[in-house]
């Protein structure tokens, strides 16, 4: 058994129904914590609640879907129904819905914004007023994504809300400091049904579901493991060891973790009396040009074959 434990605690999961944010419901449980686990679809939250209980856990399904303030009260109203407190958030759920820039739709970026960014806030905000009101501190743990750091071709939405839930966790590790209460984003890579839609990992993501082992090239070089992999971080952001970890973006994946660093001035360059577009372009080429970070993830050898 882990040294790292969470007796006594209560955690909500949002979107543990399958895949991530199941594997997430079951590793606090059998860390010791009690769950809710919420998800739009009952028997999915069922099967979950299933499961931890046959390996000796507590669990409570609160059904719907995040976005909505009542929601994220419900689900607080049941962790302490259930459970008599909350301790641990973990905001996992989200839709995706993914086109190019000029062919998505008004609905397409709104559905996407709601369930990620606006669930992500209004269950946060629910949450840390209740850790706020226990005044025993507590942990909000968001969930955001390879997207957000480094963008993804075809997911404006997706990338914008996954980048903006890493600056909420920033935020709010500002403004929660003084009650006690962390906040970080996980940034996780694992084999899964969003990942499945990508499409040089479509037959890896099958191969997996099939019961085929994932090599060890893409646990190593693309970070891609089982939901299982990620799940000890989550345990471990959720636990007392963490609790002087704050205002993070860590990444997990198969064999690899990583600390994300925060935005920061790569390079400056000053002109006495302000800038004009001709100074700005010679500037530009002959200081900022060569060092200009580029777009989308870094190139991974031996990773897409």
């Amino acid at each position: 058994m882990s040294a790292i434990r969470l007796d006594g605690q209560s955690a909500i999961v949002t979107g543990a129904g399958r895949s991530l944010g199941r594997a997430y419901a079951i590793a606090l449980a059998d860390a010791g914590a009690s769950v809710i686990v919420n998800d739009v679809d009952a028997p999915s939250a069922a099967e979950t609640v299933a499961e931890i209980a046959s390996r000796g856990g507590r669990a409570f399904a609160s059904i719907g879907a995040v976005g909505p303030a009542e929601t994220a009260e419900q689900l607080v109203a049941d962790a302490v129904d259930q459970f008599g407190r909350v301790d641990v958030l973990v905001a996992n759920a989200g839709v995706l819905r993914d086109r190019v820039l000029w062919k998505m739709s008004d609905d397409e970026f709104d559905a996407v914004v709601s369930s990620h960014l606006r669930g992500t806030f209004t269950c946060g905000r629910a949450v840390a007023t209740r850790l706020r009101e226990q005044g025993e501190g507590g942990r909000l743990i968001l969930v955001g994504s390879p997207a957000g750091q480094f963008g993804s071709f075809g997911q404006t939405n997706y990338a914008a809300v996954k980048a903006g839930i890493v600056a909420m966790a920033r935020t709010w590790s500002l403004e929660l400091a003084r009650a006690g209460i962390t906040a970080n984003a996980v940034i996780p890579t694992a084999l899964s049904p969003m990942t499945a839609t990508i499409p040089a990992y479509t037959e890896l993501y099958e191969r997996y579901m099939a019961g085929e082992p994932i090599p060890q090239k893409f646990r190593h070089d693309n970070a891609l493991g089982t939901p299982e992999d990620v799940a000890p971080l989550i345990v471990w952001l959720a636990s007392a060891a963490s609790g002087d970890v704050t205002g993070q973006a860590i990444g997990i994946g198969g064999d690899k973790l990583t600390l994300y660093s925060h935005p920061a001035e790569q390079d400056a360059e000053y002109a006495d009396g302000g800038w004009s577009a001709d100074t700005i372009d010679t500037a530009w080429r002959a200081r900022f040009a060569a060092q200009a970070p580029r777009s989308g993830p870094p190139v991974r050898d031996g990773g897409d074959k």
